[in-house]
């Protein structure tokens, strides 16, 4: 059984540390991988800190992971020792529900749903750990294939920050002649803004301040707006025609389902710990649709990495170390990371 070197937390409040966690060898179809790199999701610092209900402590997180397949097991068709993969936030379902059927693993609805990277309990009925580690081993048809026009420490967090955005953009019809808005600039926002203007949509960002309106219209918007100022949004009413909001701070979203214009939508993709507040005669007058986006399923997810590659989109990043985990954690709730760590595997100690 391969080992593999790992961080892991053992509490809501603990730090990270170096531990060592054994990886199953590959069965018939599944392929065993390197992880070079992995990006840290908001995700990841809700779940190790206890915020989004029981954590399986020792807790190895990470659902953005790049590498490069090492050993495959003997049916494997899809992908060949070399190959650069990536793996996001589930590594199985039942493969036979209506969901997995569809395309949309990530809603299986057969026993058990579908096993998330971290956090879960695997097809072996061990806790599975993420992509802080050096290796993982994982079905075939959960895995991706990564162009070569994409580096791997920049493709890390395009698995599910990536695709977090380009789904609902995708789904909601971003493209020539759509006004698109994202709320907040942060990992999820700059990638949004970076899709929606590569699909030729006309982007806007709206974030609290303008500490960050350089870097917007550097990444493709055309228009930003800081909320911070007085009248912006009741000045942007009917602006709209998609609006995706990516901040995981609770509010009132009347102000902003109010700046959709007739049959507009407001996509949430933030997912806020607590409740929020909606008029809803801010959606019925308009026919507007308010709407929650999750990921994508492994389908969708080759199609995103696949565009991301023909268009020359990564995300901007901040590589790490395995020790600088603990610290990085607290700049990301503190907003203080442009735009995505990334976790460089090399660093983990023997």
């Amino acid at each position: 059984m391969p080992n593999a070197r790992a961080y892991a937390v053992d509490s809501p409040t603990g730090a990270f540390h170096p531990t060592t966690i054994v990886r199953r060898e590959p069965g018939p179809t599944e392929v065993l991988f390197d992880i070079r790199y992995a990006g840290i999701c908001h995700s990841d610092i809700h779940t190790a800190r206890g915020e989004w209900g029981p954590t399986l402590y020792p807790l190895v997180p990470g659902h953005e992971i790049a590498g490069v397949v090492t050993k495959t097991g003997p049916d494997v068709t899809k992908f060949k020792i070399g190959d650069r993969v990536g793996v996001g936030c589930f590594v199985d379902s039942c493969g036979h529900c209506a969901s997995c059927q569809a395309g949309t693993e990530q809603f299986c609805s057969g026993p058990g749903g579908a096993i998330f990277t971290y956090n879960n309990l695997g097809r072996d009925g061990l806790p599975t750990a993420g992509g802080y580690s050096t290796a993982i081993t994982v079905e075939q048809d959960y895995v991706c294939h990564i162009p070569d026009s994409i580096p791997l420490d920049a493709a890390a967090p395009l698995l599910c920050a990536g695709i977090t955005l380009y789904s609902p953009l995708k789904r909601w019809g971003a493209g020539p002649g759509k006004r698109v808005a994202i709320v907040g600039l942060g990992g999820l926002g700059h990638m949004g803004v970076k899709i929606a203007a590569a699909m030729g949509a006309e982007v806007s960002v709206i974030s609290q301040t303008r500490a960050k309106e350089a870097d917007g219209l550097k990444f493709g918007a055309t228009h930003y707006y800081a909320t911070s100022e007085p009248g912006t949004l009741p000045s942007l009413k009917r602006h709209f025609d998609l609006l995706i909001t990516t901040v995981a701070a609770s509010t009132d979203l009347t102000p902003y389902v109010e700046c959709l214009d007739t049959n507009g939508v407001m996509v949430d993709v933030g997912l806020p710990e607590h409740e929020s507040t909606i008029m809803m005669s801010s959606l019925v007058h308009g026919n507007k649709i308010l709407a929650g986006s999750q990921i994508g399923g492994i389908a969708e997810t080759q199609e995103m990495l696949d565009f991301c590659g023909s268009h020359g989109i990564a995300p901007q990043i901040e590589v790490i170390s395995g020790d600088d985990i603990t610290g990085a954690y607290d700049k990301v709730v503190n907003s203080q990371v442009r735009y995505r760590y990334v976790i460089d595997t090399s660093t983990f100690p023997a």
